[in-house]
């Protein structure tokens, strides 16, 4: 997913924090445009800290399971770039695992941690049945914290 746009938008954060030699990932977050404008602007904007994936997702591509130290450019619905991310924390576990800090951190909906299950549950109910695998409550969920790096108009 990595563009034109998301290289120019990195290599400018690279100069202005003084670093090189990093790779970095393109991501948009969610299942649909809409998803990846509102979740992306949740970190532009705040609160949102924290993120969660399937593990079954980085099964084929073991080098892209998120690390510490890792950064992410961050698309909308659009594929703009809207801001990096670095990653500061990566946690393996089952899905029904997640803890009220973690809901907290990932400031979707009331950030609770009821709401995140439900929320989560159905999402990923949804990729279960596009993709064909079965989804558990302890399904292994990669559980990844973040802080923004590098907003839009790099003034943050």
């Amino acid at each position: 997913m990595k563009t034109e746009q998301t290289d120019i938008f990195w290599n400018a954060y690279c100069r202005s924090a003084n670093i090189a030699g990093q790779e970095y990932e393109a991501v948009a977050f969610g299942d649909s445009a809409e998803m990846a404008d509102e979740l992306g602007h949740l970190i532009l904007d705040g609160p949102k800290r924290a993120t969660a994936g399937l593990h079954r997702d980085f099964e084929n591509n073991p080098e892209s399971l998120p690390k510490a130290g890792d950064h992410a450019v961050v698309v909308d619905g659009k594929g703009e770039p809207l801001c990096i991310f670095q990653t500061t924390e990566v946690r393996i576990g089952p899905l029904n695992s997640v803890d009220d800090a973690f809901a907290w951190d990932e400031g979707e909906g009331d950030r609770s941690r009821a709401w995140w299950l439900d929320a989560h549950t159905e999402f990923f109910m949804r990729q279960a049945e596009c993709e064909g695998f079965v989804f558990t409550e302890v399904i292994e969920t990669v559980f990844e914290r973040f802080k923004l790096v590098w907003p839009r108009n790099g003034l943050r």
